[in-house]
C-alpha cells in the first residue's frame, strides 16, 4: 500500500451541535468502511466546537470518489443544521507514512 494522497476537513460546530456533530461523525465510519479506494479516514475533535476528518488515499481517482461520495452528501445535508460555517476541505500530499 502507498498512500500518497490526503484530505484534511475542518469543521466548526453550531453552539450546542457538538455532540450532534461528534454522533455524525461517529456515523460516517461505516460509510468510509465502504469506499474501497479510502486507505484510512480519521474523525477527531480539536476543541469545543472544532472537529476534523483526515483522510488518505493511493489515487487521485480514489480521492475524487471520496469527495463525490456518500460522506461528502450526507456532510452536505447536515452542513446547515450542525456547522457554523463552511467545511475548510484542503488537499494535501503524503510526504511520509509509517
Amino acid at each position: 500500500m502507498s498512500v500518497k494522497l490526503g484530505l484534511l476537513v475542518r469543521l466548526e460546530a453550531k453552539p450546542g451541535k457538538e455532540d450532534a456533530l461528534a454522533a455524525f461523525l461517529e456515523s460516517g465510519r461505516a460509510l468510509a468502511d465502504a469506499e474501497e479506494q479510502t486507505v484510512t479516514w480519521y474523525a477527531f475533535r480539536t476543541g469545543r466546537r472544532e472537529f476534523g476528518i483526515f483522510d488518505t488515499f493511493e489515487s487521485e481517482e480514489g480521492r475524487a470518489a471520496h469527495l463525490g461520495g456518500e460522506i461528502a452528501k450526507a456532510l452536505g445535508d447536515i452542513a446547515p443544521d450542525l456547522l457554523a460555517r463552511e467545511p475548510e476541505i484542503r488537499t494535501t500530499d503524503i510526504i511520509a507514512a509509517k
